[in-house]
């Protein structure tokens, strides 16, 4: 394994990360005679597979339903020295309650404290201000790292790139957790505010949310070669050095192997990646236009400047995706969260584009005149049954 400084933390942050939001056995808590045998060893194997890797960075959340009480059965078996552990508590209006329910994951933990606690889901400015104003949420962590409780405190976000930068520049937080990868690279700006800043930077789910890579369209696996997706996707990531660590959703302990692949490749990142680069954008320029794929996304709308709140960034985004790559499967998944995912994924679909009057929100786009059309095209190419966010399963 390969680490890297996890910014002001100090912490030597190992390149992949255990993610807790897979392999647990329900998105809610239920009694812990319910959780079956079976799979309680399945996450304790793929726990023990990570350590064996040196992947000591175990991170989880209050709101992954029973992923904390079961790891509470293995956790306090192991070295706590050697194991960077983190959970993360969404913040609300009241700090005490916040406080209720970090008490809940350190109990369900069985741990004395954590390394890293996560603010999860600053995803707006109301979100913000729970944490910093006076009596807030942070206020609180600083009373539980004052007690020995937390290490280090971090934001995770699902929000647009302002409000994260604004959460950066109050210069509260050692770390952050949020999306970035070769098909989203939108939040480039706010890891390097988070470099200026000295803090950690995790990047959340690059297999999931960066494609649904572990089951790939031929033609993306194609256009990656000799490089499988998932290996394309970490190599691109981490051969920024302001990258520290990326997260591995394991569901089970052979979840690992993939990724273990692209350590060998890290020192090769500037030999291999520019040739698959550039197939990539010349594939999409193919079939989608230089001049769409220069400025698509210039002068959009956010959701809350839109009639009928349409998420229009994200439905022009998840077309090109699945025209230029065949990313089809993985345009429905998220597309149809739309409407479903409140502030982690705003916006509604395009089922309404032919009532809707978009001239004016589209005044400042160079290609308002056929984004409209575009937008239904979207829509019968994506759309279809609403799906819910995981958490809500």
């Amino acid at each position: 394994m390969q680490y890297r400084r996890f910014g002001r933390t100090g912490l030597a942050m190992p390149v992949f990360s255990c993610g807790g939001m897979r392999y647990q056995y329900r998105w809610q808590d239920v009694s812990p005679r319910e959780i079956p045998v079976d799979n309680q060893a399945n996450l304790e194997a793929t726990i023990r597979r990570s350590l064996e890797l040196g992947i000591n960075h175990i991170e989880t959340a209050r709101g992954y339903g029973t992923s904390e009480m079961q790891l509470g059965r293995v956790l306090p078996t192991l070295p706590r020295e050697k194991l960077i552990v983190q959970t993360k508590i969404s913040p609300v209006a009241d700090a005490k309650a916040f406080r209720r329910t970090f008490d809940q994951s350190l109990a369900y933990l069985k741990l004395d404290y954590v390394d890293l606690l996560g603010l999860h889901g600053i995803n707006t400015p109301e979100l913000l201000e729970f944490c910093i104003r006076p009596g807030g949420c942070l206020d609180m962590v600083r009373a539980l790292q004052a007690q020995g409780k937390v290490r280090f405190v971090g934001f995770s976000t699902h929000g647009p790139t302002d409000v994260i930068e604004q959460t950066i520049a109050t210069d509260q937080f050692d770390y952050v957790n949020l999306h970035w990868y070769y098909i989203n690279q939108t939040n480039w700006s706010a890891i390097e505010a988070a470099t200026r800043h000295d803090m950690g930077v995790f990047i959340i789910s690059p297999s999931e949310k960066g494609g649904m890579l572990f089951q790939a369209p031929q033609r993306l696996a194609d256009l990656c070669t000799p490089l499988s997706p998932i290996i394309f996707n970490d190599l691109f990531c981490l051969s920024h050095p302001q990258v520290h660590t990326l997260s591995v959703g394991a569901a089970k302990p052979q979840d690992f192997d993939e990724h273990l692949k692209t350590l060998a490749l890290l020192d090769r990142a500037s030999e291999l990646l520019p040739p698959i680069v550039e197939r990539l954008e010349q594939a999409a320029i193919e079939r989608l236009g230089a001049d769409w794929m220069q400025t698509w996304h210039v002068g959009l709308p956010s959701p809350a400047e839109t009639p009928g709140g349409l998420n229009i960034p994200v439905m022009l985004w998840l077309r090109n995706l699945a025209i230029a790559y065949d990313m089809v499967d993985f345009g429905k998944m998220r597309y149809n969260l739309l409407g479903q995912g409140s502030h982690w994924f705003p916006g509604a679909s395009g089922d309404r584009v032919a009532e809707l009057d978009l001239r004016q929100c589209l005044a400042n786009s160079p290609h308002a005149a056929k984004i409209p059309a575009l937008l239904t095209e979207a829509h019968e190419l994506l759309g279809g049954q609403k799906i819910q966010r995981l958490s809500k399963q």
